[in-house]
């Protein structure tokens, strides 16, 4: 039983090298800064993730750009960080210029006390540790393919296969479990009670199964703002630094510091 398992370990380990392969890209730190300023603790970065596989494959099944998930916790080391499921790795704290380069989108809850997002914090960090087993090589292989041939109807089960464990389901299971715990929705399902047809019938939530939320999810529920830090740093049209025109340090006609597009 021992050969067999360092000979899964050994397939799995290869097969994470084939897939999870980051393609090199240019990292312009600048460009975080607006970030690294807007987000709090609790904010979902979702990622217009690299061209490995494992991206390509999450971005054909959900029919989304979005192919990562992130939870923001805050400073750790002095770092702007985040806590994150990674194939291969397992769950990781990582520093925000790890996804500079990258297109980022913040998705904040909203109307939550502070001391449930400290749990919601609290829960993933928790996890941080947690390993991939590489032995489950079925699992990983489901990413072999970027463009697999799976119906429509099919395509959110297949990225939920495997154990359900948030290192061998997708980035956004963890976090998807996290705002479960607390009892916030994000897509929950609706049924009504009763008769279906009836104008009377009450309509419940429940909530869906954390292994079954894509980072796309985020994006399109109701019960997340998305936060803007062009916006939220306040953006002034007249400030813009067009091409030909010399780009001050503050506005003459608001007086606000100048920023950098991005």
């Amino acid at each position: 039983m021992a050969t067999l398992d360092r000979l899964l370990d050994a397939l799995g380990n290869r097969l994470v090298q084939h897939i999870a392969a980051p393609e090199p890209r240019p990292r312009d730190l600048a460009l975080l800064a607006p970030y690294a300023q807007v987000l709090r603790p609790g904010d979902v970065l979702l990622v217009d993730g690299g061209a490995n596989k494992v991206s390509a494959a999450i971005k054909y099944l959900t029919q989304s750009t979005w192919s990562h998930a992130a939870l923001y916790i805050g400073e750790a080391d002095g770092a702007p960080s985040l806590v994150e499921a990674e194939i291969g790795q397992g769950v990781i704290v990582s520093s925000l210029t790890k996804y500079a380069g990258f297109h980022l989108r913040i998705c904040r809850p909203v109307g939550v006390e502070p001391e449930r997002l400290a749990e919601v914090v609290a829960f993933c960090r928790g996890r941080v540790g947690a390993k991939y087993d590489l032995r489950n090589v079925l699992d990983l292989a489901r990413w072999l393919l970027p463009y697999p041939p799976v119906p429509r109807a099919m395509r959110r089960r297949m990225i939920a296969m495997g154990s359900g464990e948030p290192t061998r389901a997708i980035c956004s299971s963890l976090i998807a479990e996290a705002f479960n715990a607390i009892g916030y929705p994000i897509l929950p399902e609706a049924d009504k009670l009763g008769d279906a047809d009836s104008e009377a019938a009450e309509e419940v939530a429940h909530i869906r199964h954390h292994s079954l939320y894509a980072p796309r999810d985020f994006d399109a529920s109701p019960y997340f703002a998305i936060i803007k830090p062009t916006l939220e740093l306040g953006f002034d049209y007249r400030c813009m630094p067009w091409a030909g025109r010399s780009l001050p340090e503050h506005c003459g006609m608001c007086g606000k510091q100048v920023l950098a597009l991005g």
